[in-house]
This record gives C-alpha cells, structure tokens and sequence, in this order.
C-alpha cells in the first residue's frame, strides 16, 4: 500500500480508504463479514476508514469504533461527517455551532474515541452564515476534538474560496480536505474544484470510485440486471439512471483498455483516480473481503500516458472554459 499527504498538512493516508455505510449488523452472520473485511484492510497498510454519523443512524460508526478497537490508535486515521439529521429537533441538523458541537460529542461516543482525526460538513448548510460554521470547526481543532476539518458535497470551488476569506480574516484553523464525488462518469471536480484545491494546498479524499456500480462491469448492455444488484434495490435509481446505452458502450471500451494493461474495470477506475496528483486517496466501500482485496491493487498501479489518452477520449470530457472572442 502506498501513502500520500493530505493537501499540504503532514497527514498521511492510504491511497485506498475503505468506507462503512454498514446497516445494523449486531448479531448478524454480516457482522462476522464487515468484522473480516475490516482486518483484511488493515493487514494490508490500510490505515484511513471513513465513516458519518447519517450512516444508519449511527450504527456503521458503532460498529466501525467497535472494530477499530483492536489496533493501535496511533496507527488509524479516523474520520467522520456532520450535517444530516440525528434527531426530530430543529437544531437536530444543519451546520449550526449547536448542532456540530452536539454531533462530534455523540460521534466520539458512538465510535469509543476521544478525538477524531479528519471531520466533514455533509454538504453545505444555507441556512447558517458560513462564518458560524467555520468557527465552530476550527474550535474543535483547537479543543482536540478534531485534529483536521473539511467539507464534501456542495462546497464548489466559490464557497471554498469565500471559507478562505473568513479563514484568513478571523485567523482560523484552515480547511484540509476535501471529500467529493468523482470517477470516470462524474469528473466535475476537474472544471474548478482541483485547481482551487492545488491552490490552497486542500487534499482531496474521493468517494463513489464505480459510479454507483456502474464502472464494476457487471452490468452489461442488453442483458438483465444482475440479482440482487444495486439496481433492483436502490430506492433513489441512482444507477438505473447511469444504465444508458451510451454510458454502457463508455464501459466496454474501457473494460478492453483494463483487459490491455492485465487488470479488470474497478481497479482501472481506482488506479485512474489516483493518476491525479491533487488526489490525496480514493474511498471505496467493500461488502466482502474479496472485493476490498481487489481494490487494494489500484494502489501504485500505473496506467501508461497512452492509456489515459484513450480514456479521456472514450469518456468524451471536456474541462469547462469560456472563451469570447
């Protein structure tokens, strides 16, 4: 497993994180599975584990402190996220100092810790002035409760930015990561985001590296969907929007490209993630041991600069840039 610095802090991550949206699994021959794949992360120099307290109603950060128990503190970057509703209350979410400052006490508590090493804001919260928000977190940092803070959805490149300022202004404790989505179907970071990050020195920890399941392979053009694939489940039909003919001939081009460099379709899509260099890792969940053992081989694994221009012009992406004139 290889490491690399988050943004510009002296923070160091495995390329390949593992994320926990575990359900309740207490007493269940699931729990033994997720118990599993967590010692086969580890094992093999896995050192980041990503969790949030919206994750089934805490249970995937009991169970991940649960777990995590069994090593070294010293040895585990930790991290966890604020924003969604814990509660039925009106201060039961949001990014409000009252509801971070209630949320990072019950997170610590449900995951046995007495600080967490990275916590993010969900997504961005209108309804509180940003000054407030970012107050509060770099409060946290100074307590000991949190040794970095980021943001993930919805903070684009003029909100980062705008944090800056306040940052800067009131001499606050910055913003070291960032945590948004991105893979070969959703690259919008690349319009703005990743510059602003390489900028301020932000690292960027990446999630959903298949799309949704959609750059695993197994869904295939013409053919049923898979039993007991995301896609006959999901409630919200995220992937069965992605299922176009277009976007499936997009995944066998790039199934022949990963088939010519000896590898299979997911670690390509890992592996291309990290051939970035603002990239500080990719979070990638895993329900099964196995599955986690493939996905530690996108670390170090390097796709040829022909390779890359092939994948650029099978997905058809183009950084946005206006010009006049």
């Amino acid at each position: 497993m290889k490491y690399r610095s988050v943004g510009k802090s002296g923070l160091k991550i495995s390329e390949i994180a593992l994320g926990s949206w575990v359900t309740d699994l207490k007493g269940t021959a699931a729990e033994d599975v997720a118990h599993e794949t967590v010692k086969l992360a580890y094992d093999n120099g896995v050192n980041f584990f990503d969790c949030a307290d919206a994750y089934s109603g805490g249970a995937a950060e009991r169970f991940l402190g649960e777990v995590l128990k069994e090593y070294p503190r010293k040895e585990l970057v930790i991290s966890s996220k604020v924003f969604f509703p814990t509660g039925d209350g009106v201060n039961d979410r949001g990014l409000s100092r009252k509801h971070i400052f209630e949320s990072i006490n019950q997170t610590l508590k449900n995951m046995q810790l007495d600080y967490l090493d990275m916590y993010f804001c969900h997504r961005f919260d209108e309804t509180t002035d940003l000054t407030e928000t970012l107050r509060a977190m770099s409060d946290l940092v100074a307590q000991g409760k949190v040794l970095y803070y980021g943001v993930s959805e919805e903070w684009g490149s003029a909100r980062l930015e705008e944090a800056q300022r306040i940052i800067d202004r009131y001499n606050l404790y910055p913003i070291t990561v960032v945590q948004p989505q991105y893979n070969l179907q959703d690259r919008y970071i690349e319009h703005e985001i990743m510059g602003t990050c390489r900028k301020l020195g932000i690292g960027i920890t990446t999630f959903s590296p298949p799309a949704q399941g959609l750059l695993t392979g197994k869904y295939r053009k013409g053919q049923p969907l898979p039993a007991g694939s995301r896609a006959t489940w999901q409630s919200d039909h995220q992937i069965n929007d992605l299922l176009t003919d277009e976007n499936l001939d997009k995944v066998e081009q790039l199934r022949k490209v990963a088939d010519e460099l000896g590898t299979n379709l997911p670690i390509l899509s890992m592996a291309w993630i990290l051939q970035h260099p603002e990239i500080s890792c990719v979070i990638a969940g895993a329900s099964k041991p196995s599955q986690l053992e493939n996905n530690i081989k996108a670390s170090g694994f390097e796709i040829p600069a022909d390779a890359m221009a092939e994948i650029d012009k099978i997905t058809g992406f183009h950084r946005f840039e206006r010009h006049v004139g």
